[in-house]
């Protein structure tokens, strides 16, 4: 199993591994023999002191790797800083990678907007209608996206993808209903952060009906619903939501659960088959952890970095809003 549940924030930029691979950024200096590309996921990135002076926008980094590698052998790649993250679309930036999807038959893990907060908030990164890139690309079977203003998705079919990721401190409610509304037969783990409404964050429970159904999820297994506002609603449906049934990981971390969630799913359908129940970061009494772990005996139940909400100043809120 992928451990995605211990990222408890978004502060990996994939600069040292993603996918099983080392990254190795471009452009390489002139003296350096590129490696094997099919066994490094390829940085592309704005290139701070870049080493090559001519390589000054993200535009350049994607012009070396075709111009030095043997992309038909490239299977990951990690989009990282781009310039005016916060203005600029998403999409002007894999732009590059849909024109050339011919000379990219191998690819199989994207992460687009791997950047830290450092060079942009969560919030800010502009993203744009990312159906494109699927359709481009109908045997990519990991795909992870680093914010969501602008994000949109249109339902659709595609037969390969077996991880979804969104990384966000506001997911538009579209973006959930239409995540749910595809036809993903392949697809083993998705992970939603829903992030807050003053960041765009407008979903509510019921926008995640269909995923929550999994009717077009046959193969899911791991399902993270995280940093999410309104946790304790979401306990509400999962306690009787179809897809729990054949889940072996669930997470609810990040986000505002508590008690009242707490009781939902114990009072609901079956946990017991559950591998890992991963609620980091909740609002849940001593009393309602205990019975948690008492009720899951051999389900790893994480309930680390608890809040109270009788003296946090943040009562009931999520871990990255910004």
């Amino acid at each position: 199993m992928i451990d995605f549940w211990r990222i408890g924030d978004h502060g990996d930029d994939y600069t040292h591994g993603y996918a099983g691979l080392p990254v190795v950024a471009v452009p390489l200096p002139d003296d350096v023999e590129p490696p094997d590309p099919g066994a490094v996921a390829w940085r592309l990135s704005e290139p701070y002191g870049s080493i090559s002076e001519s390589s000054d926008s993200i535009s350049d980094t994607f012009d070396w790797l075709f111009e030095h590698v043997d992309t038909a052998k490239v299977t990951a790649i990690v989009i990282g800083d781009w310039e005016d993250a916060s203005d600029w679309s998403g999409m002007e930036v894999v732009e590059p990678l849909i024109r050339n999807a011919d000379r990219l038959p191998a690819l199989r893990s994207l992460f687009l907007g791997a950047m830290t907060f450092e060079h942009c908030e969560l919030s800010w990164i502009q993203q744009d209608d990312i159906t494109p890139l699927l359709a481009a690309f109908p045997k990519l079977e990991r795909l992870e996206v680093r914010g969501s203003q602008g994000l949109r998705l249109q339902p659709m079919r595609h037969e390969s993808l077996r991880i979804l990721r969104y990384e966000s401190a506001g997911l538009p409610a579209e973006v959930v209903r239409a995540t749910g509304e595809c036809d993903l037969p392949a697809l083993e783990h998705l992970e939603l952060w829903f992030g807050i409404e003053h960041q765009g964050g407008d979903s509510t429970a019921a926008d995640c009906a269909a995923i929550l159904n999994g009717a077009r999820l046959p193969s899911l297994r791991h399902l993270g619903l995280r940093n999410c506002p309104f946790t304790d609603e979401l306990a509400v449906d999962l306690a009787h939501a179809p897809v729990v049934a054949r889940l072996e990981s669930l997470s609810l971390s990040m986000g505002s659960l508590g008690d009242a969630g707490a009781e939902a799913l114990l009072s609901g359908q079956p946990l017991t088959h559950l591998r890992m129940l991963h609620l980091d970061h909740h609002y849940l009494s001593e009393a309602m952890t205990a019975r948690l772990t008492a009720a899951l005996p051999e389900t790893e139940v994480v309930l680390t970095d608890a809040r109270d909400r009788a003296t946090d100043p943040s009562w009931g809120y999520v871990a990255v809003g910004e």
